[in-house]
């Protein structure tokens, strides 16, 4: 604990300020954990002081809910590429948030792939030297310790195998089974039942706010692997300002599912090109509460999938074009990130589909004659119609069956469920 207060200290974490008038103060809480290394000793105790965000208060303290996960698309991306490179990936725990200065590549042919997180590193490169060069750099500017070969990171579980990379939170999902009391249960095929309309339930026998919070808190940190359960999760996170009994079954179920699939996880093969396309998808006015529209995107380089989300749309679509334009819309920035992230890696993209299963949708990017019925849209929604005129993207129709981010979007039958978990690289280790 005092390791952690120098710390703060000495990097200006914090500046003390004045309570704006009307503010609420957000309290600090101490979080205890014990790391250890690959041959099950302790490596060490680690105290970190955080903020309880759980403690604010939807329409009071905040507008938008995150979990605290990485930028989880960029680790795709890098396990992604050293899986067809066939590169070895190093972890390593540094105690600074910030890395100052870069290492200048020798050999024009060589890469070096660093991923910082907090006080977390992940790196890997096709030179050897390059990667001895970066860990003495590392361990001569800050404490820090080398953990070898990435086995684990930020919870998910990592095997470099021979034909690729895997990754999963089997450990994780095993404790939630283990502390939520799921170890005797029966285990689920699906998520989320395709007839079950989550609703407010004022009248509903109300429920432990701080378990259920819990509860919704711990699956939320599962989606940085699982993509079969970011829609289930989603809806019931609407819920937690006042939980209901049906929330919390709604909750329970998706990890009785998760208990049937625990050695679950996401492959990464190293055959396949890196070919960047997108998938947009909506569910029509699918909330009922307020009957705003969900988008589900999702994004495969090559045959692996490295982004994901399921979103609420902002605003009421009046129609189910709308709905998968405003989806498609907010998509299009998605995409043209990730498109600037793969050039770091020198892979260019010139005109990246997004495969779209509504036909109006399509034809509102491409008609400006269409425009006339659309001007309730917010105009941030249009921007994707700027960039399919620059062919930065293509706005590309797919049918409704093979449309990927359908997952994302709304419950589906088993079949239906299983079909897509397949296809977008959701597999059992054998």
């Amino acid at each position: 604990m005092d390791e952690e207060i120098a710390s703060i200290e000495k990097n200006n974490t914090w500046e003390l300020v004045d309570l704006p008038e009307g503010k609420i103060v957000i309290g600090v809480k101490w979080i205890y954990k014990t790391k250890y290394k690959e041959d099950g000793s302790i490596h060490k105790h680690k105290a970190r002081l955080v903020a309880k965000g759980y403690s604010q208060q939807p329409g009071v303290d905040f507008n938008e809910t995150f979990a605290p996960v990485a930028r989880i698309e960029t680790i795709r991306i890098v396990l992604a590429i050293a899986a067809q490179f066939e590169l070895l990936v190093y972890q390593m725990d540094v105690k600074s948030a910030f890395l100052n200065g870069a290492v200048e590549e020798e050999d024009g042919e060589s890469i070096l792939l660093v991923q910082i997180y907090v006080y977390d590193i992940i790196f890997g490169s096709t030179n050897k030297e390059l990667c001895d060069k970066f860990s003495n750099l590392m361990q001569g500017k800050f404490e820090m310790s080398m953990m070898g070969e990435l086995t684990f990171f930020r919870g998910l579980q990592v095997k470099q195998l021979k034909n690729g990379t895997f990754i999963s939170q089997t450990k994780y999902t095993r404790h939630l089974m283990k502390i939520f009391g799921m170890e005797e249960k029966s285990s689920m095929k699906i998520p989320m039942n395709t007839s079950v309309k989550m609703e407010m339930d004022a009248d509903g026998k109300p429920v432990d706010q701080t378990r259920y919070r819990a509860l919704i808190g711990s699956l939320l940190y599962l989606k940085a692997s699982g993509l079969d359960i970011t829609f289930a999760v989603g809806v019931c996170a609407r819920f937690q300002s006042a939980p209901k009994e049906i929330h919390m079954t709604a909750s329970k179920r998706i990890l009785r599912y998760l208990k049937g699939c625990q050695e679950v996880g996401l492959f990464y093969p190293k055959k396949g090109g890196f070919k960047l396309i997108g998938y947009s998808d909506s569910d029509y006015a699918g909330c009922r509460v307020d009957r705003k529209s969900t988008s589900g995107t999702c994004q495969m380089l090559g045959n692996r999938l490295v982004s994901w989300f399921s979103k609420k749309q902002n605003s009421i679509a009046i129609s189910t074009a709308e709905a998968e334009y405003i989806a498609a819309g907010s998509y299009c920035a998605q995409v043209l990130w990730m498109r600037q992230q793969l050039r770091d890696y020198e892979i260019e993209e010139k005109e990246i589909p997004i495969m779209c299963d509504n036909t109006s949708a399509i034809a509102i990017t491409q008609n400006p004659v269409l425009h006339s019925r659309t001007k309730h849209i917010d105009v941030r929604y249009h921007f994707i119609r700027y960039h399919v005129e620059k062919k930065d993207i293509t706005l590309e129709y797919i049918s409704t069956d093979k449309q990927l981010a359908d997952i994302f979007t709304k419950p589906l039958c088993e079949s239906r469920f299983e079909d897509l978990k397949h296809e977008l690289g959701l597999i059992e280790l054998s």
